[in-house]
């Protein structure tokens, strides 16, 4: 009996503490180019709770989640896609009920794809149908790779589509063409910045709307012109905390902590001053002169939802693979 007591007093002993703490450092893996924004919100999260420190790990979407899958230690995902968090669900890395643990289908803040075109706009760009004339060169990275570049795909078969009334190989042939004047696809949305800022290679970069504002703001304002389309495709940005993680380092708390701050009112102002749209009601006012208006379409309005699009569009051999071709 006396050993069986010591025994159970040695587990506590040994699993007690180590399931009570979290550790104090997190991985958030993010998107390309988010590096500014989680900067801030990194800084302004740690002053409110000393001692802890969060890591930052970034690329392309879809790479990220790939890289999980292979064995990243990724404590939370900022992705800028549904579909990369929904493979890290079908990996058994996150639960499948996600998107009920936070607001706004976990999405903090959203966006959509826009224009950065050079000083002055000297090739008249307005709409997505600048982007498929002989004389325009566009830049935007791999949809293979990068989730931004797949919203910029989503948002001109969009366009496409009401253009075209529906009309299937119309609405392909104007897709290819602008794919056809992008002279170079580099894998994430930062790249394709460097592409089109430092090489000064292209007539227009579409990324979005919150990269195109950190661009003119970094680079010089009077270098480029922002060009908000018509019309584009709402671009939610999910968050989900990688269960498979947590579970293992005893984490969860303080992941569920540091994603809860990105809907604070502090972590929506933050959010804001970096060019993305917020759903906090007091903040969105604040900077509503800021962002022009719109007109956005859903993803599940156009498409019929993200598993639709994941299976008619990104899976191999479907409609991006046939427009896209072996590039």
């Amino acid at each position: 009996m006396r050993l069986l007591l010591l025994g159970a007093a040695l587990a506590a002993l040994i699993s007690g503490p180590a399931s009570a703490q979290s550790p104090d450092k997190i991985l958030n893996a993010s998107y390309d180019i988010s590096r500014e924004l989680f900067a801030k919100i990194n800084e302004a999260y740690i002053a409110k709770n000393p001692g802890k420190t969060v890591d930052q790990s970034h690329a392309g979407s879809s790479k990220q989640a790939r890289a999980i899958l292979e064995g990243l230690d990724a404590d939370v995902v900022t992705f800028n896609q549904v579909t990369d968090i929904d493979a890290l669900v079908k990996g058994g890395a996150v639960s499948d009920d996600w998107q009920s643990e936070f607001a706004n289908n976990a999405s903090p803040y959203y966006s959509l794809p826009a224009f950065l075109v050079r000083a002055g706009n000297p090739k008249g760009i307005k709409n997505w149908d600048d982007l498929v004339r002989d004389d325009v060169k566009v830049v935007f990275p791999n949809p293979k790779t990068s989730g931004n570049a797949r919203y910029t795909y989503l948002a001109a078969t969009a366009y496409a589509k009401e253009k075209f009334n529906n009309d299937e190989e119309q609405v392909k042939a104007f897709v290819k063409k602008l794919f056809d004047n992008v002279p170079v696809f580099d894998t994430g949305g930062r790249a394709a910045t460097t592409t089109f800022v430092e090489r000064n290679i292209g007539d227009v970069l579409i990324t979005f709307e919150a990269e195109t504002r950190g661009i003119a703001k970094e680079f010089g304002e009077d270098k480029f012109d922002i060009v908000v389309p018509e019309v584009s495709v709402l671009a939610e940005f999910p968050v989900a905390i990688v269960d498979r993680v947590v579970d293992k380092r005893g984490s969860r708390d303080f992941a569920k902590s540091y994603l809860d701050f990105l809907y604070s009112p502090e972590g929506q102002k933050i959010i804001a001053e970096n060019g993305n749209r917020v759903n906090d009601e007091a903040v969105s006012a604040e900077f509503k002169d800021q962002f022009p208006q719109v007109r956005l379409v859903k993803v599940e309005d156009v498409f019929g939802g993200w598993e639709k699009v994941q299976k008619e569009h990104f899976a191999s051999g479907a409609l991006l693979d046939e427009i896209y071709g072996d590039r």
